[in-house]
């Protein structure tokens, strides 16, 4: 998994609240398990019309917006079924950090999974964020260490994170890589075992 450090990337303003999982990325995107690829049906009802056309209204399709890598969204973001997918689809388009006043707790967990960074913030800082987000400015920071968020006009929101999460962001792992972390001990166990009850090792 990627790490998590500092970004600074655009902020693109998605005002929609209860933005679910089949929104952020429809249910025939699922055939696959790899993680690339996903980018291209991520808000794909919400990003292109009934003939595949790029609805020009969308804030991702709007060239202020290209290139994105923060969205500031509304309430429960990320409602509905659970699908790791999800969290891919955003992260293969580019965008590595969602800001919202709530996540669905499936998505959340997913996102950490996957280094995703959701960023919870209050109400009328997630608004003043998305106001700015709407002007000519669109420049964000992201930083995970000291965590904070500064807006593009220089407001610095700080906010909440598990230390055990950010950590593991910090340093890219995922449950696999914290586990490899462990892999000397393991090996050491496994021998260990396997001459104390070699009967095992046939089962």
């Amino acid at each position: 998994m990627q790490p998590f450090t500092r970004l600074d990337a655009k902020v693109a303003p998605l005002p929609l609240a209860n933005i679910d999982t089949d929104q952020i990325i429809p249910k025939q995107f699922l055939k696959t398990v790899e993680r690339e690829g996903l980018g291209k049906g991520l808000f794909y009802d919400l990003r292109f019309d009934g003939e595949g056309r790029e609805r020009p209204d969308f804030v991702l399709n709007q060239a202020a917006y290209k290139g994105a890598g923060v969205l500031v969204a509304g309430d429960n973001f990320g409602c509905g079924s659970s699908r790791e997918h999800a969290p891919w689809a955003l992260m293969d388009f580019g965008i590595r950090c969602v800001v919202s006043t709530s996540f669905a707790d499936i998505f959340y967990n997913n996102c950490f999974q996957n280094g995703l960074l959701p960023v919870v913030l209050p109400a009328e800082q997630v608004q003043a964020l998305m106001d700015e987000a709407k002007g000519g400015n669109h420049l964000v920071t992201v930083d995970l260490a000291a965590q904070t968020l500064v807006s593009p006009s220089g407001q610095t929101f700080r906010f909440e994170i598990d230390p055990v999460r950010k950590e593991k962001m910090l340093k890219g792992l995922d449950s696999i890589g914290e586990t490899l972390q462990a892999a000397a001990a393991i090996d050491t166990y496994e021998m260990k075992r396997a001459l104390a009850q070699p009967w095992l090792e046939d089962a």
